[in-house]
């Protein structure tokens, strides 16, 4: 279930999932989003330093999104089977230092993870904290391939 903040530890691993970016999916996304050559056909990505066809960064981000949404709902659908009351995500006020390390090539895997960093107690919301995480996907290699520092509200348990 999502943990409430007073239980979370700096440290925690989470384990969103993981993704395989399949040639089809990199060039829809890049027709829609982010139209740059080596997004959009093999041909176009020969012709720049990337040498073959790959992921748009925010195509990354998007498959972070939606594992992270994915994650949360089905611990939280746990937690309420088994009689227990999750906490509640707020919003994140931002996120710092997003990095694209290594490219996404058609086929290539991201497996995705959240590292607790530290926390913060809210001082205008007493019943919420902050918690801050690395953000990371690493490839079917073990190799960092994009990150970023995260910040979200956790609710804080009742007393």
């Amino acid at each position: 279930m999502t943990a409430f903040f007073d239980d979370i530890r700096v440290g925690d691993t989470l384990e969103l999932g993981e993704h395989t970016f399949s040639r089809e999916e990199i060039i829809r996304f890049a027709e829609k989003y982010d139209p740059q050559a080596f997004h959009l056909s093999e041909e176009g990505a020969a012709r720049t330093h990337f040498g073959h066809l790959c992921a748009s960064g925010w195509h990354t981000a998007a498959v972070f999104m939606k594992l992270w949404v994915a994650t949360h709902e089905a611990l939280d659908a746990a937690a309420l089977a088994a009689g227990r009351t999750p906490a509640r995500l707020g919003p994140s006020p931002g996120f710092e230092d997003l990095r694209w390390i290594k490219p996404v090539f058609a086929g290539d895997t991201l497996r995705y993870s959240r590292v607790v960093t530290g926390k913060t107690e809210s001082r205008s919301r007493p019943q919420w904290g902050l918690v801050h995480s690395d953000m990371l996907a690493h490839n079917q290699d073990g190799k960092l391939a994009f990150s970023f520092k995260g910040t979200v509200f956790v609710e804080r348990r009742r007393s």
